[in-house]
């Protein structure tokens, strides 16, 4: 059973807030500057709009939803607006909820933020529990052996075999922490129909391999993905 989300709103704003932050968390929260030096930017991936927050003693991260590509130029910041259920932070918030609660190796939702910059258009952001002393994959791929490829196939098919899709699964939203494996990012992410076609799996596994092979090189993403898809697979080689 997924846990009651808890909403709040104030004139064009509303958050969705996990029932254990219930009483703390305040729209000011989703402002960067509202920390002073208790919010960090992070370094590591992403598009920048990510920052690392100590909300008295608690470890968090606030990312802010920004566009990249050619709709940067045009926003950065700003989405259309089509209905409170199709808010990007609230939906990640809502599919972090429920996968938390089929025990994926996900970070834990805090709160959700929207905020109408017009009546078409909204700026969001979410903020979640910080996996402390977690390192993104980009950062391990040299050190890895193949016994932790191989774990890590192993995780991504617990995610397909749930008919979770991550929409950008790279390797700067594969975090790892003590050899396990967590996966972070999931706007526009989603839980797919039983009925979908199973192409959708290899389409993930095939913008996983990309990404390696950008951050690591051809030969390195040849010679990893043996054990990877062992891993995804559950075979063993002798």
């Amino acid at each position: 059973m997924v846990e009651s989300e808890i909403c709040e709103r104030d004139k064009s704003s509303a958050l969705l807030i996990h029932p254990d932050y219930q009483g703390r968390v305040t729209m000011s929260w989703f402002d960067p500057g509202y920390w002073g030096d208790k919010a960090v930017p992070v370094g590591s991936g992403g598009r920048g709009g990510a920052w690392f927050v100590d909300a008295d003693g608690a470890g968090l991260v606030l990312r802010e939803y920004l566009r990249g590509g050619l709709a940067a130029n045009v926003s950065r910041k700003t989405y259309a607006f089509t209905g409170e259920k199709n808010v990007r932070s609230f939906s990640e918030f809502r599919l972090l909820m429920r996968l938390v609660t089929m025990g994926l190796p996900v970070p834990k939702p805090v709160a959700a933020w929207y905020r109408k910059a017009s009546p078409l258009h909204y700026q969001a952001a979410i903020m979640i529990e910080r996996l402390v002393d977690a390192s993104p994959l980009a950062d391990l791929i040299g050190g890895l052996e193949d016994d932790g490829w191989y774990n890590l196939g192993e995780v991504i098919r617990r995610f397909h075999d749930a008919g979770v899709r991550h929409a950008d699964l790279n390797c700067f939203n594969v975090l790892v922490r003590d050899g396990a494996f967590f996966l972070i990012d999931f706007d526009k992410g989603c839980i797919m129909p039983q009925e979908a076609a199973p192409r959708w799996k290899g389409a993930n596994l095939d913008r996983f391999a990309r990404s390696l092979r950008k951050v690591a090189g051809d030969e390195v993403q040849r010679r990893v993905w043996v054990s990877f898809m062992n891993g995804y697979n559950g075979s063993h080689t002798a």
